[in-house]
């Protein structure tokens, strides 16, 4: 699982929420993604070489993505670090409540995120349009730190832990 990124980072149902959820939202970052290349690229769906190895590409190393999932979800946690459960009277758990608001909240993360040229290029790169792991692990990388830098975020490693810090 996802180690703390942050000193208060102790919401575990939160966090196993997110685990839970993980496969399932890998694969809405992949359509997100592709929804965005074709809204930046290709508005009118032109079919050219490109965006039909876009559309019928489903095989990609997948560790690279994760990797940005992941860190969207400690941002997440971080952004919502309050860990003090509510009284909740509609009969839900607080796991499926935060399940709920964490799947809500980051497709529209995704979707925020694609209307940037950046983020897509990046994210085509390191998935769909994958070549070399060379390449993938520069797109990684700058996708990372477009990604703190969209939500102010800065990434401070101190005594070997990796902290998220508000900018």
């Amino acid at each position: 699982m996802i180690d703390k990124l942050f000193p208060l980072d102790k919401n575990y149902i939160l966090r196993q929420a997110q685990f839970v959820l993980e496969e399932e939202l890998l694969d809405q970052m992949i359509y997100e993604l592709k929804r965005s290349y074709t809204y930046l690229y290709n508005p009118l769906q032109l079919m050219d070489q490109t965006y039909a190895m876009i559309l019928d590409t489903f095989q990609f190393p997948s560790d690279r993505v994760r990797l940005i999932y992941r860190q969207l979800c400690g941002i997440y946690r971080f952004k919502n670090r309050d860990n003090q459960l509510e009284l909740l009277f509609d009969g839900r758990t607080h796991f499926d409540k935060f399940k709920e608001e964490w799947e809500a909240c980051f497709i529209a993360w995704l979707r925020e995120l694609g209307q940037h040229e950046q983020y897509v290029k990046t994210m085509l790169r390191m998935t769909l349009l994958y070549d070399t792991e060379s390449r993938a692990e520069w797109a990684e990388n700058h996708c990372k730190a477009f990604i703190n830098q969209y939500f102010e975020l800065k990434v401070v490693k101190r005594q070997g832990e990796l902290r998220l810090k508000v900018g």
